[in-house]
């Protein structure tokens, strides 16, 4: 039973690596951590273009990562997963530059 839990759980966290593995997905989360942003917020942190970034954004929201809501015409984006946070804000310390 302890096994099939653990092979459950490693499952899961190889799923969640397997997305934070792309430097632009987690560029993006880095940029989530202090709090939610737009879509233009983002492009413009990152230097990134609307289309990657949406790409991005959308694989993330597909992982259950992030949580998107429309205010007015714009899109903003903030962390979903509180399992995730401490492990993103510790990422954040250590190798997102402010």
């Amino acid at each position: 039973m302890i096994a099939e839990k653990m092979d459950a759980a490693a499952v899961e966290a190889a799923e969640l690596f397997k997305a934070l593995s792309n430097p632009g997905r987690l560029r993006i989360l880095c940029a989530l951590v202090p709090g939610e942003q737009t879509v233009g917020a983002l492009e413009e942190q990152l230097g990134a273009s609307q289309s990657y970034v949406s790409g991005q954004l959308l694989r993330l929201r597909s992982e259950g990562l992030v949580i998107c809501e429309r205010d007015g015409r714009s899109m903003r984006y903030r962390l979903a997963d509180p399992r995730v946070r401490p492990m993103l804000e510790r990422a954040y310390e250590v190798f997102c530059p402010l």
